[in-house]
């Protein structure tokens, strides 16, 4: 009778370990990086469920991504009078929209709006933020004009914990490339996005494998790491 017992938890823990991690993506623009993991859900190579996104922004073109993948989503940018949503109104509704989804994981992908410690705090999920620069150098917008004007010889992409403070929580993960002497703010911005589509399924797998754990606080405990693919850290 012990010995069943203990075979069915070892079956259920298995089963509980083979769920897909529940994520939610807040997304402003055009999408690039949530294509990137809805491509890999679907190819069956990133054990996630993409359970619904948020844009701030009825023109961004993640909502065309998300609903061609048939994924839930929530518009959050006017008010029923016509009026551009403040932030405390959206974020209410982003609130009870994620609580509705039930994520594991929230990722700002390209989310362009600067958001509460009311709403991090009180998030259903550890949330995560990509951000287009080497942090914690470059925070906030422009980063590859100003690593240009720096004279930076290397430049990349991290993603961190959001917190409160801008760019702040702890990093991750990161890929980095050579700036080119060539390189304008366009052209490095560009070659910085491919790291982006490597390094977000990379790091969600991670997540979702348990690698990297983000406890409810918000802070981040990593067991043994893998081995990082060296395109991820040297792209020429």
């Amino acid at each position: 009778m012990l010995e069943g017992n203990l075979q069915y938890t070892a079956k259920s823990t298995a089963k509980e370990l083979a769920k897909p991690l529940r994520v939610a993506v807040l997304a402003s623009g055009n999408g690039s990086n949530l294509q990137v993991l809805i491509d890999a859900m679907q190819a069956g190579a990133l054990p996630i469920e993409l359970v619904g996104v948020i844009s701030n922004r009825e023109d961004a073109y993640a909502i065309t991504r998300a609903i061609k993948a048939n994924i839930p989503v929530a518009i959050l940018s006017h008010t029923e009078s016509g009026k551009r949503m403040a932030m405390t109104t959206f974020e209410t509704h982003a609130s009870t929209q994620l609580a509705q989804w039930h994520p594991d994981l929230i990722i700002l992908a390209g989310f362009m709006r600067v958001l509460s410690s009311d709403f991090i705090d009180n998030a259903p999920a550890p949330m995560i933020n990509l951000h287009p620069s080497l942090l914690p150098a470059y925070k906030g917008l422009d980063t590859h004009q100003r690593a240009l004007e720096a004279g930076e010889r290397l430049h990349g992409c991290s993603i961190h914990v959001v917190t409160a403070e801008l760019d702040a929580g702890a990093v991750l993960t990161q890929a980095l490339l050579e700036v080119n002497p060539k390189d304008s703010a366009d052209s490095l911005q560009a070659r910085v996005q491919k790291l982006e589509h490597q390094l977000l399924p990379w790091t969600t797998m991670l997540i979702a494998k348990g690698v990297i754990n983000l406890n409810s606080e918000g802070k981040e405990s990593f067991s043994m790491l893998p081995a990082l693919p060296l395109k991820l850290y040297l792209n020429n």
